[in-house]
């Protein structure tokens, strides 16, 4: 096999349209694309002629000669694949759409609310279209989203995908107002009214909480708000992390799960030559976590993460993983269950620290007064329903699980974006393919719900953008008031410490520069007045604090 994807990758599909002979599937269009946990390479057609690695964003593919002992498993990933859709009729090359033209003239504005995955890449979409010009708008002076603060630090191939965001950034008619808090600085019904269309891209913001007594104690943490912790986020730095407990506990097994155990059971020194945000390093530099057990409701069948993830947890020989399948043979010849069963059997070495793999134990409440110092698990069996669907069923027997932290890694949930509709039970904007109505879209987890993968949102911004142009071919969104200078004008009168592409670029290089001094990517800035400071101060503009900065807008919101 001359090439093989080595990681969960970001799905966005440019290896595939730079691959001369059709060889990496799922394709943009065929089944499974957008569910799928990564891509494969087909060693039967592949010249090996590194076309892909060039143009993958992520560089998450390799020659099978450098592979790693513990990327091997990465070769089974792929024979399975193709084993199993064989797929005998694929054209040798893969077929490109014809690109869309707009029937009317414009020109048109595009805002966006929304600068992570999602909305960069409607904004791609939007501007193979030359009639189109797109502003991005986001409340953070940084953009990027989920890239910046949801990856680990220890995934820097998954980060790369910024390079790709960089490319978009720099396209004519691509504008940014970083900073700017729509629903606050500005009202969806001025944008409404300066944009031929709005897409918002914002997310699921919320976590799902865990619904047992003692949730709410301190010690009782969501997984969401550590990664953004360790990430840098700026409205996570001080959040109370104790670290000065033996054992941690994460409710839930996905690959949000796996990614918080493995940051606290690994090494320090090694995070250290990470973008890991500088105060959380610190803090894990001092840490008396030893175990960190993650808790599956139900089998090791059914567990959440994905073979990708559990490939490179598999491969970490400096971190012990145990796997407790709670009485469950773990008898399948599929990758994972391979991984596991190889992970079972291996021995521990008690100077390491251990993360524990536990199937089919359900948290029934937290444990302590003032604090969090345990839980009481409840452990489950199997049944199989009538529609062949696992579950998992309490056998009566618990036990007490001592631990002073506690990760609650359940799910997201998305929260009400002001003044468009809600659906509550599925943390959505009720929308029909992105549309929400002629000149108002959505694109990402507030369309979708929370699902998917980076790459997800290439599709899903794509189908949302294709209903925005039927709308705009069609005559059916609204004329927008002013022009360009307009628009800009009243976000700097709102907010005058926007931030633009010139200012996020200045931001960058100094992360870069202070990171170079330290032999780190980047040592990423967390605190707003100095993202501002750098940003308004290296392109020549005037520096605003935040105190003058949200007095100015309230004194100015009633204005036009």
């Amino acid at each position: 096999m001359p090439h093989v994807i080595i990681q969960s990758c970001c799905s966005d599909g440019s290896c595939v349209v730079a691959c001369p002979v059709n060889c990496i599937h799922p394709a943009p269009g065929e089944p499974g694309f957008a569910e799928a946990e990564m891509l494969y390479v087909d060693a039967a057609t592949c010249v090996d002629c590194g076309a892909c690695t060039t143009a993958c964003p992520a560089d998450a593919i390799v020659p099978h000669t450098t592979l790693t002992p513990a990327q091997q498993p990465f070769l089974d990933l792929n024979a399975e694949y193709f084993a199993t859709f064989p797929h005998a009729d694929r054209a040798p090359l893969a077929l490109i759409p014809e690109q869309r033209r707009l029937t009317r003239g414009g020109p048109f504005r595009v805002a966006i609310v929304g600068a992570g995955p999602a909305g960069m890449y409607a904004a791609d979409e939007l501007l193979t279209h030359p009639e189109i010009t797109v502003d991005v708008y986001d409340r953070l002076p940084t953009p990027y989203g989920l890239v910046r603060f949801g990856v680990a630090p220890d995934h820097p191939h998954t980060k790369e995908v910024h390079g790709l965001f960089q490319e978009i950034e720099r396209q004519p008619g691509f504008r940014y107002f970083l900073g700017v808090d729509v629903g606050k600085d500005i009202s969806h019904a001025e944008l409404a009214a300066h944009y031929s269309a709005v897409i918002y891209t914002v997310g699921a913001a919320a976590d799902k909480p865990l619904g047992v007594p003692g949730d709410q104690l301190p010690g009782s943490l969501s997984a969401t708000d550590l990664v953004a912790w360790y990430n840098g986020h700026p409205d996570k730095q001080d959040l109370a992390v104790p670290l000065g407990t033996t054992r941690a506990v994460v409710v839930g097994n996905g690959n949000v799960a796996l990614d918080v155990a493995r940051i606290l059971a690994e090494d320090p020194e090694l995070l250290a030559g990470t973008d890991i945000a500088t105060l959380p390093l610190e803090q894990l530099r001092r840490s008396s976590i030893r175990e960190v057990v993650v808790l599956g409701r139900r089998g090791p069948a059914q567990a959440a993460f994905t073979v990708p993830e559990l490939v490179g947890l598999a491969g970490h020989h400096g971190i012990n993983v145990v796997v407790d399948s709670g009485g469950l043979p773990i008898d399948g010849d599929d990758t994972k269950s391979r991984l596991l069963r190889e992970l079972a059997a291996r021995e521990v070495d008690a100077a390491r620290r251990t993360i524990v793999l536990r199937f089919l134990a359900s948290p029934l409440r937290l444990v302590g007064e003032d604090r969090v110092t345990g839980a009481e698990i409840a452990r489950n069996r199997l049944e199989v329903d009538a529609s062949g669907t696992a579950r998992a069923v309490p056998t009566g027997e618990t036990e007490v699980v001592e631990a002073g932290l506690v990760l609650r890694a359940v799910g997201y949930h998305g929260l009400p974006v002001a003044d468009l509709p809600y659906d509550a039970r599925l943390g959505v904007v009720p929308n029909d393919e992105g549309r929400v109505q002629p000149g108002v879209y959505v694109s990402g987890w507030v369309k979708r719900g929370p699902n998917g993968f980076i790459g997800t949102n290439k599709t899903d911004s794509q189908e949302t953008v294709g209903r925005l142009l039927d709308d705009l071919d069609a005559g059916v969104c609204p004329e927008p008031a002013g022009d360009a200078t307009t628009v800009a004008a009243l976000v700097r009168r709102r907010q005058p410490a926007v931030v633009d592409l010139a200012g996020w670029q200045a931001i960058d290089r100094e992360e870069r520069r202070r990171g170079a001094e330290h032999g780190r990517p980047r040592l990423k800035i967390v605190d707003v007045d100095e993202m501002l400071r750098i940003a308004h101060e290296q392109v020549g503009r005037p520096v605003y604090s935040p105190t003058r900065v949200v007095r100015r807008a309230r004194s100015l919101k009633a204005r036009p």
